[in-house]
């Protein structure tokens, strides 16, 4: 082969090879262009923000959004560390990435993991500046005032970023039915309260409260007026209880809750004549409620279920 040719066999080969390059950089930049416009706006308790869609990796400080995520069949990657109900004990294995406490994150394990979403609610709250530094940072706590108009929000949302929505749909529409029924087996059963035991002390949570679901939502008709403000009940005592008497006593053990080995178990606490004198104990209507799913969950697509089915068994048994 002469010089000229193979002089010009390279020049085209170069021009070739210029130009292949050049459509990969076009096409990888519109790759880039396309994962990047695929982000999702995410209305929430603390303002506006953009995330991913179909995040890979996702924290979660909520219980009830990881709640939510199982029944969706989402694996979170980061939990707190916390007393998990059975229905969500993997989250407290080894193989899942602990960022913290549910009210005090660890920033340092957090920033490690690269998350490409983060979901928290009250008990982290005042962290969303701080964790909004390292991903996006979306705050899904559930207004107790209107707890299942915003419970269907966030798991619309979470239906939203995750591609989920014809099962969050399904499943939202199963809840209303399971609602409608516990509140005709409501209207006849009498009046109930909600109580929940810690150190051996009582407190009464009302219409409002952050238990109110048994009153607001599934029609238990209160027993009492109860007055209590944000997350906190009425502290009480058992003569409030007799006098109140009860049809029916919906109990929480928040020590069972936590983990808190030397607190004694409700059973114990309640375990007394003025307590036992109501029509509540008489009529073997003392409801013992799932203590972890109750005061640590709360509002999950699958947890809010169990939830409610613990009130219609209570009412119609």
């Amino acid at each position: 082969m002469n010089k000229s040719v193979k002089s010009r066999l390279l020049a085209v080969s170069a021009v070739a090879s210029l130009l292949a390059l050049s459509a990969c950089g076009q096409d990888a930049g519109a790759a880039d262009a396309d994962a990047n416009a695929e982000t999702i706006t995410v209305e929430h308790a603390q303002g506006s923000t953009e995330v991913p869609a179909n995040p890979e990796t996702v924290y979660s400080f909520d219980l009830g959004a990881l709640d939510s995520l199982d029944s969706l069949g989402v694996e979170a990657d980061g939990a707190p560390t916390a007393q998990y109900p059975e229905s969500l004990a993997k989250y407290g294995e080894d193989a899942v990435t602990k960022i913290g406490s549910m009210k005090e994150p660890d920033f340092e394990a957090i920033s490690e993991g690269a998350p490409d979403l983060i979901i928290i609610s009250g008990r982290t709250a005042g962290a969303y500046e701080e964790l909004s530094k390292i991903a996006p940072t979306i705050d899904l706590s559930v207004d107790a005032a209107a707890p299942v108009e915003s419970f269907k929000e966030v798991s619309t949302t979470l239906g939203e970023i995750f591609g989920k929505e014809a099962e969050v749909e399904e499943q939202l529409a199963a809840m209303d039915t399971k609602i409608e029924e516990t509140k005709a087996a409501a209207a006849d059963a009498g009046t109930g309260l909600v109580v929940m035991t810690s150190g051996g002390e009582l407190t009464a949570y009302g219409a409002g409260s952050r238990f109110g679901i048994v009153h607001d939502v599934l029609g238990v008709q209160t027993a009492a007026d109860v007055k209590s403000e944000g997350s906190h009940g009425e502290a009480i005592s058992f003569e409030y209880i007799a006098e109140k008497n009860p049809a029916h006593l919906f109990v929480i053990d928040r020590d069972a809750a936590i983990g808190e080995a030397a607190g004694k178990a409700a059973a114990a606490v309640l375990d007394n004549e003025l307590v036992a004198g109501t029509d509540a104990a008489k009529n073997d209507n003392i409801t013992y409620l799932d203590s972890a799913s109750w005061y640590l969950v709360g509002y999950g697509l699958n947890n809010v279920d169990s939830m409610v089915g613990a009130v219609q068994a209570a009412l119609v048994k």
